[in-house]
């Protein structure tokens, strides 16, 4: 066993609602945190706490960290730091509903909800641009290394997971020549294989996950979303640090070389959070880390 909560590394499900939650004043969450970790086993919902919600509880998690806020060459990622993080995770749109609505309310003394974002499976794990998503994703053995705490210790088997909200610009990229289109991604929507001379600045080229030092490896859980008439991609990656996530938004954000990713011609993020995802102990979360 990893002690990772098993949603992380099992198949993205058909739909996804993620809840988002800020602390209300000083409230003392610990009763709420209670209910977490006895109700929340990291199957059907994932947790990931934030760190002022650590820092709330008395503790500290090494390698925790807000959200960053990075301006690159007339781009940026926002931050939007949450203090509580729950990925609901399921077949029926329906049920997810129901389930928010219970979750939001077991939450309500301590947390306020401050975000609730609707994602789901795009045919064969196609991002709504039209590509395939995590081509290069980790799987097996190597996605349990990249993702998931393996030092023995408190630490063992959590997780730390970078979340954000893209908003594309679909009528902007669907108005452009195809070629244009695979070169902004890297790859070609046909075949999904790389394109070799595709720019420096195509998405593919700005983020080869292997050609950093050490290798940029993330365990990458991303899907679409749609509310009315925007829709975008819900950017999930689950890490053993955050050093990953780090090298590369700083590439894509044009903070090494200059030069910036192309996704930000038809694409922005609007939020930006970091949480650490507890292990599971005996089928029950376990936050003894927090205050080893």
């Amino acid at each position: 066993m990893n002690g990772s909560q098993t949603g992380i590394l099992a198949e993205v499900p058909s739909h996804s609602r993620y809840l988002f939650f800020d602390l209300r004043g000083d409230a003392d969450p610990s009763a709420e945190i209670a209910k977490l970790i006895a109700e929340a086993h990291g199957n059907s919902v994932v947790v990931g706490l934030g760190r002022a919600l650590v820092g709330r509880l008395g503790g500290h998690i090494e390698g925790l960290q807000d959200f960053p806020a990075l301006s690159g060459p007339m781009v940026s990622t926002p931050s939007t730091q949450a203090a509580l993080w729950l990925w609901l995770r399921g077949n029926d749109p329906g049920h997810l509903h129901h389930v928010s609505r219970w979750w939001i309310e077991r939450m309500s003394a301590s947390f306020m909800i401050s975000s609730v974002v609707d994602g789901f499976r795009y045919q064969e794990g196609r991002d709504l641009t039209g590509y395939v998503d995590g081509t290069a994703n980790p799987t097996g053995e190597q996605a349990l290394e990249v993702g998931v705490v393996g030092d023995q210790g408190p630490m063992f088997g959590s997780s730390f997971v970078a979340v954000q909200q893209w908003v594309h610009d679909l009528d902007t990229f669907q108005s452009l020549p195809l070629e244009e289109q695979d070169h902004i991604i890297g790859r070609r929507v046909s075949d999904n294989e790389e394109i070799d001379d595709a720019p420096a600045t195509a998405h593919v080229k700005r983020t080869a996950q292997e050609e950093f030092a050490p290798a940029a490896f993330l365990v990458r859980r991303s899907v679409p979303w749609a509310d009315g008439a925007r829709a975008g991609l819900m950017f999930v990656a689950f890490g053993r640090n955050f050093a990953a996530f780090d090298a590369l938004i700083h590439r894509m954000v044009g903070l090494d070389d200059g030069l910036t990713d192309s996704l930000f011609r038809i694409s922005r993020p609007i939020t930006g959070s970091m949480f650490w995802c507890p292990p599971v102990r005996q089928g029950r979360l376990d936050l003894s880390a927090i205050t080893a």
